[in-house]
């Protein structure tokens, strides 16, 4: 702790240093003034735009309700305490982990209120309540992405032991209901807090600084989904790796009860595949959201054309819910009738009609709200023009996940090539079949990206000039907001994934079958026989479908965090060019700063891939020191000790919280030293950070999901558990393991902190650039404290050889 203290110290020390020189202040995005809401009159003057959006809290309570219904509800699902035992103690261990983290974020949050009180209170000069009422929003941002990650860990250790005991039925249907039932609760409480907030913000908060409420809101919360996806992607990929090794090692079965890693592995299933994708998630909704009202504010001159722009804008994100819960309700209904007795399912397939149900309802829905909203808009055309740019979206949230699946789906052509090779080739060719799926997809998800954005823009040309300046940066903008679309169906197909895979290994880790008498037992308190065979086989089918849609939910995101950075970046470029008036011709590639910043970006994006999956390694590394030394198979030892299934745990959080450290740090000196050189120099290291991390993140996911679905093929499909065939798959998904849950899904929250302290960065840098050679002083330091910590994040966590050590000594 005093080690991450010291560090946060020379950050804050730095950042001082930065503020300390400068004395004056200008108009930013600090000065955001939100226009009159209650200056507008809607449905014919019924309803005025305050009033309006002051109904969208019973829409907002209605969301949060529904999460509460259903977290109590599958709390009281019949489990055996053999396996409620289980699932107890990977929520105690999830819940020290993140115990950790909300301690690392806490010292963060006292860092960024500092930042905040100096810039806006000495640079912007606000009065002392306007500057703590932000430092509290920054507060409640980093709160709510802790808040949600936390019900999310809650429920899906509630979720994953009730499925696991509902699959001694032999019955498919329950292992498909309980996942997405839990998954639905986090992410309509998830979007109803996340809007609730915003609504505050907007209708309570005075419209003189409002915005910068939203920015410190925005930033919190980015801030603290960082972090905890940064740390859980490092800690889930250290268990799940160590736990896996010893499959080939020792030649044990999936999730052995003798394995201390298998604890260890189920808390990273949800450290990294629910808290961090949770809060994720929840940043990732907040921060479009700003970024939309950021534009509107800046680029549309007249006020009630803000106003109406505006109100709409929350309209829509209110009907997210309600479509969500509509479609969640009528695919469930639907699946009920089809697979409620069936003896086998696709698992896959009611996943993929909830999406496209979803898709097709938000759709509706936006053309019909829209047009009775803004029906009068600008020459009254605007309304179906303004769906349809969200329509793209939305479209993109269901056939974003299909293109998904060709690469990584346990039986597309990709994931067969994978085994295909892994045959004759061993590990090395499946190896490179993985690579390969990555490759692939990484072309066909950017053609797709480039289509519906090609058609956002071509809409944005019928007419949006009128009203706004540079009409395409808002439809790009529209276009994230409507991948967001479908925003409770999005994190439920996520959240699937880690309760199908904890729900697996805690079937294992009850140790159910050895209990003296569990048959009558079961019959008597239950009223059913178990089906232990056939319970295995469906938990093992419903893994792979969990892996294939947590596959599916991360290139949404990353295009999001993409797509919508595209509308905070123009912000920027606004300040630069005063109202795009001036200095035009310095974002081109003539301009030299602009092309070596591009350069930049590329340079960070690949040290922060390799920091990444080395922190991972290290970390594996010493967890399997550890579990082969430990490790009981022989002897009457049924089950590893809590002693050292801890141990494990502790070992992941060490590496964690280490690697996180020194990435976080390297993107904040980073993103300080850029901002100083040049400002043009920083824009094209924002566009290329954001277009480098969208492929490299796409490749990577994709090629882990076609590792992971092969492992999983071999396993269920061809039964070859403990072949050579078989080991060769598991090294395949343990490389893939840090691509997929580790690298590329961290490179969301990256990309988006970065813009939105790059907001800051920036207009410092223009402050200090009248001030002489200070700002390349300055530039020059961070630089070197970037570097220092980019050396850190490789020799901070090598692993030295043992006998070359003691061979020195």
């Amino acid at each position: 702790m005093l080690s991450k203290i010291l560090s946060c110290r020379k950050l804050y020390a730095a950042f001082a240093l930065v503020v300390a020189a400068v004395s004056s202040s200008f108009a930013s995005e600090a000065d955001l003034v939100i226009p009159d809401l209650a200056s507008v009159s809607f449905f014919g003057n019924v309803i005025d735009g305050k009033t309006l959006l002051v109904f969208g809290f019973a829409i907002c309570l209605f969301g949060l309700l529904f999460g509460l219904y259903h977290f109590i509800g599958i709390k009281k699902l019949p489990v055996h305490k053999s396996m409620k035992d289980i699932s107890e103690l990977i929520y105690e261990t999830c819940k020290t982990y993140l115990i950790t983290q909300g301690k690392f974020i806490i010292i963060l949050e006292i860092l960024l209120a500092a930042i905040i009180i100096v810039y806006f209170g000495v640079l912007q000069h606000f009065e002392n309540v306007k500057v703590a009422v932000i430092v509290l929003c920054s507060v409640i941002g980093i709160l709510g992405s802790y808040t949600v990650a936390w019900f999310g860990m809650r429920i899906n250790t509630f979720a994953n032991s009730r499925t696991s005991f509902a699959s001694l039925k032999g019955k498919p249907f329950p292992l498909f209901a309980i996942p997405l039932r839990a998954g639905m609760s986090i992410g309509m409480l998830l979007i109803s807090i996340e809007l609730t907030i915003m609504l505050v913000i907007l209708l309570f908060i005075p419209r003189d600084f409002a915005g910068a409420c939203f920015i410190g809101f925005a930033i919190g919360e980015s801030l603290g989904a960082s972090v905890l996806r940064i740390a859980g992607g490092i800690f889930t990929k250290i268990a799940d790796i160590g736990s896996d090794l010893m499959k080939i090692v020792f030649n044990i079965k999936e999730d052995d009860a003798r394995n201390p890693g298998v604890i260890a592995d189920c808390t990273g299933d949800n450290a990294g595949d629910s808290v961090g994708p949770t809060a994720d998630g929840f940043e990732t909704y907040g921060v479009t959201g700003v970024a939309l009202i950021t534009f509107v504010v800046l680029a549309v001159k007249d006020p009630v054309l803000q106003v109406k722009l505006l109100v709409w804008i929350f309209v829509m994100r209110l009907i997210m819910l309600i479509a969500s819960s509509v479609s969640y309700a009528i695919n469930s209904a639907i699946a009920k009738i089809k697979y409620a007795k069936a003896a086998k399912m696709n698992f896959e397939a009611p996943l993929t009609s909830l999406v496209w149900i979803t898709s097709i309802v938000s759709v509706g829905l936006t053309f019909l709200v829209s047009h009775f909203v803004i029906g009068d808009l600008g020459d009254g055309s605007l309304w179906w023009k303004l769906s349809a740019i969200i329509s793209c979206g939305t479209i993109a949230g269901a056939v974003i996940p299909e293109i998904v699946k060709i690469f990584t789906s346990v039986k597309s052509a990709f994931v067969q090539n994978v085994v295909t090779s892994s045959k004759h080739g061993g590990a090395s060719l499946n190896i490179l079949a993985g690579l390969t799926a990555g490759n692939f997809s990484a072309y066909w998800m950017g053609l797709a990206i480039i289509a519906l954005m090609t058609g956002a823009y071509l809409i944005s040309n019928l007419g949006l000039g009128a009203i706004m300046i540079a009409p395409a940066v808002f439809s790009f903008g529209l276009v994230a907001f409507g991948f967001l679309g479908m925003g409770p169906v999005t994190i439920a197909v996520d959240s699937y994934g880690p309760v199908t895979d904890n729900a697996q290994s805690v079937y294992e880790l009850s140790l159910i079958e050895d209990i003296k008498g569990i048959n009558k037992e079961i019959e008597k308190d239950y009223g059913f026989k178990p089906a232990f065979n056939k319970s295995k086989l469906l938990l093992e089918e419903n893994d792979g479908a969990g892996n294939t849609f947590k596959a599916t939910a991360k290139p949404v995101l990353i295009g999001t965090a993409v797509v919508g950075s595209t509308t905070m970046i123009f912000s920027i470029i606004v300040l630069l060019t005063q109202g795009l008036t001036q200095g035009l011709e310095k974002l081109s590639l003539l301009h030299a700063p602009f092309l070596l910043g591009l350069i930049a970006g590329g340079a960070v994006i690949y040290w922060f891939t390799g920091a990444s999956n080395h922190a991972v390694t290290s970390g594996a590394y010493k967890a399997v020191e550890f579990i082969k030394k430990n490790i009981k198979l022989g002897g009457k030892a049924k089950k590893a000790s809590t002693k050292d299934s801890k141990a494990v745990v502790e070992i992941c959080t060490k590496y964690a919280q280490k690697g996180m450290i020194n990435l976080f740090l390297v993107i904040f000196f980073t993103t300080l030293a850029f901002a100083f050189i040049e400002p043009y120099f920083f824009i094209g290291y924002l566009i290329s950070i954001a277009l480098f991390g969208l492929f490299q993140a796409i490749f990577m996911a994709n090629a882990g999901g076609a590792w992971d679905n092969a492992k999983k093929y071999v396993e269920v499909d061809l039964h070859q558990k403990g072949t050579e065939l078989h080991k060769a798959t598991v090294v395949g998904d343990t490389v893939g393991d840090p691509f997929k849950d580790t690298s590329s899904v961290a490179m969301n929250p990256i990309i988006k902190f970065t813009t939105l302290f790059g907001l800051l960065a920036l207009e410092l840098a223009l402050v200090l650039a009248a001030k002489g050679n200070l700002i390349y002083i300055l530039s020059a330091t961070s630089f070197v404290i970037a570097v220092v910590f980019v050396v850190k994040s490789f020799t901070d966590l090598r692993n030295r050889d043992e006998e070359k050590v003691a061979k020195k000594k």
